[in-house]
């Protein structure tokens, strides 16, 4: 059996072929091609095949989180077909704007940078993949530098996280809470590594079983892996814990006004679930508030928080302090 990519590498290359494809791709040539499902798909059948087709929903899901735009086309001989419905991520939506300019040594760095991008992002893979690609007769190109990577940078608790899980061994680290100003010490059975609305979670077992999630990026120190046994995990962690965190965050909506055209109007329409009630006036999910409102901040002043109140209390709490910072 196949072994699965890191879900980084996977949403990576997705994201290669997306942008690639001037005219998007189907499902099948999907799975066919792009490396992190092409050896699952391989004589997939059954359930192999159904898990195989949730995994590349999720992963939309998780893009569309991160706030990257894919746009869906019907087959218009057969509409509503969703196995020749076509995926594409618009190039155009991520290009600079025409009337941004640079100096002579901003664009010999830039030069440089892009040469690094361009060498360091486009893998061997990813260049197999777009050749087969062009083979099936699909129109496809190599991707823009000007395209923004949204791909969060792998968290330093991924790797170890990783390893224990497959040791199947006890882990330790210091996890600091939001709003809390010293991290307590935390010794858990490490069960799996789930990626939620772009940032990594793990999904971790008390020594009586009871399942708990753990944000990566609040992990202060280094993961310890001892010499302890860990409670095997069930066959559908994974699963299990996106369910239970896809059924709170149904339940926590904040209605933001954000001006037309920014970044912020793209960033957040183009979540999974954000509802439009009218122009410029979004309902937007959200599962963590701290996190939520520090990039609701990072968005300022194009994104103005109606409700609920205490999302813009955390807001104007965090501009306060950025205020006495730096003044």
């Amino acid at each position: 059996m196949a072994s699965e990519a890191p879900a980084e590498e996977r949403l990576f290359n997705l994201i290669l072929a997306l942008v690639a494809s001037r005219n998007g791709l189907t499902k099948s040539e999907i799975l066919q091609t792009v490396s992190g499902y092409r050896d699952r798909f391989a004589g997939a059948r059954g359930k192999a095949l159904e898990n195989l087709d949730r995994q590349f929903e999720r992963d939309k899901e998780a893009l569309r989180d991160l706030g990257i735009r894919i746009d869906t086309v019907d087959d218009p001989g057969d509409p509503g077909n969703n196995q020749r419905t076509r995926y594409r991520i618009p190039r155009e939506a991520y290009e600079l704007p025409d009337d941004i300019a640079f100096t002579p040594a901003e664009l010999a760095l830039l030069g440089l940078a892009a040469t690094v991008w361009q060498e360091g992002s486009l893998s061997a893979e990813s260049r197999r993949a777009l050749t087969k690609l062009r083979g099936l007769g699909v129109a496809a190109a190599e991707p823009v530098v000007g395209f923004r990577p949204l791909v969060r940078v792998a968290e330093p608790a991924l790797d170890p996280l990783r390893a224990a899980i497959e040791a199947r061994a006890v882990v330790e680290f210091d996890y600091l809470k939001a709003g809390e100003a010293t991290p307590t010490r935390r010794r858990v059975s490490p069960l799996a590594l789930a990626l939620h609305e772009g940032r990594w979670l793990l999904v971790a077992a008390e020594a009586d079983g009871y399942r708990l999630t753990y944000l990566l990026r609040r992990i202060v120190s280094k993961v310890a892996i001892t010499r302890s046994p860990a409670i095997a995990p069930e066959p559908d962690e994974e699963t299990q814990a996106l369910a239970r965190l896809a059924a709170f965050r149904a339940g926590n909506t904040a209605r933001i006004r954000v001006v037309a055209g920014s970044d912020a109007e793209t960033r957040l329409q183009h979540r999974s679930d954000t509802r439009v009630l009218e122009p410029q006036l979004l309902e937007v999910h959200w599962t963590d508030l701290a996190l939520f409102a520090d990039e609701l901040v990072a968005l300022q002043p194009e994104a103005l928080v109606l409700e609920p109140p205490e999302l813009v209390a955390r807001i104007v709490r965090r501009l306060e302090e950025i205020e006495v910072t730096h003044g």
